[in-house]
């Protein structure tokens, strides 16, 4: 953690929620009120939920969008504009996130443009990048991260408005997990890649972990060296687990 670095906690609900789900936001809300956390706290719901949202939390902690189109409008069915996040409450916006790249076809290029609509519309971007189970065993995985890396983190990036999330495809809802020794070494690798591309300001950007982070390995991973963070799939959903990630902090 560099100095001054405030750790960041996201949770990322994917394709979840409805209306009723509000209850764990504004649950979350009431306990953050009660005792502030010490890390940064953010959830980024489905599209449909975040004005309510935003209505909901009143500033308890941030929100942000799980993807955004890299154009500020036009004729692009289905998508939404960085802009349009920001309108609904937004800080925040994930990028790059390893299931669009898998399931959408994204590439390093699609997801810079997208970090730079980001940044227009006045989000942190948050860029995730990771290697699948076939290219770790393959010996590639720092290859592979370096490259996503040079190609999806534009040279403008900065603490202030870029976050990277490592995502080891291969640890997630696969049953295997990645050991301390494995997170230690590829966020140290992250932050060296940082650091060249980048410069010595990139030794304050976060860096988040984010391979099936839940209550019972949290206090474990956030402690670790170089991680600044996490970024929280299905735990963040139901308030009291990932409230019990925050403390972990």
């Amino acid at each position: 953690m560099g100095i001054g670095m405030r750790p960041l906690v996201a949770g990322n609900w994917k394709m979840n929620g409805l209306s009723l789900s509000l209850k764990e936001l504004e649950a979350l809300k009431t306990a953050l009120v009660s005792e502030p956390a010490l890390a940064e706290v953010l959830i980024c719901p489905p599209f449909t939920l975040l004005a309510q949202a935003h209505w909901s939390v009143k500033g308890a902690f941030a929100l942000g969008g799980q993807d955004c189109h890299a154009a500020p409008s036009g004729a692009h069915t289905g998508d939404i504009a960085a802009e349009m996040l920001k309108d609904a409450g937004a800080s925040h916006v994930i990028v790059g996130h390893s299931e669009r790249r898998h399931n959408h076809g994204e590439r390093d290029s699609d997801v810079a443009a997208k970090a730079q609509a980001a940044w227009r519309a006045g989000l942190t971007a948050i860029i995730c990048i990771g290697e699948t189970e076939h290219q770790r065993s393959a010996g590639h995985a720092h290859d592979i991260c370096g490259s996503q890396i040079d190609g999806s983190v534009p040279a403008r990036a900065n603490p202030a408005n870029t976050v990277v999330a490592y995502e080891p495809v291969w640890a997630i809802g696969t049953g295997k997990t990645a050991t301390a020794d494995d997170i230690v070494q590829m966020h140290a690798h992250i932050r060296q890649c940082l650091v060249g591309r980048l410069g010595d300001g990139a030794r304050q950007m976060r860096i988040l972990y984010g391979g099936s982070v839940k209550p019972d390995n949290a206090a474990e991973i956030l402690n670790l060296a170089e991680v600044d963070g996490a970024l929280v799939g299905g735990a963040s959903i139901k308030s009291d687990d990932f409230l019990r990630i925050i403390r972990a902090v």
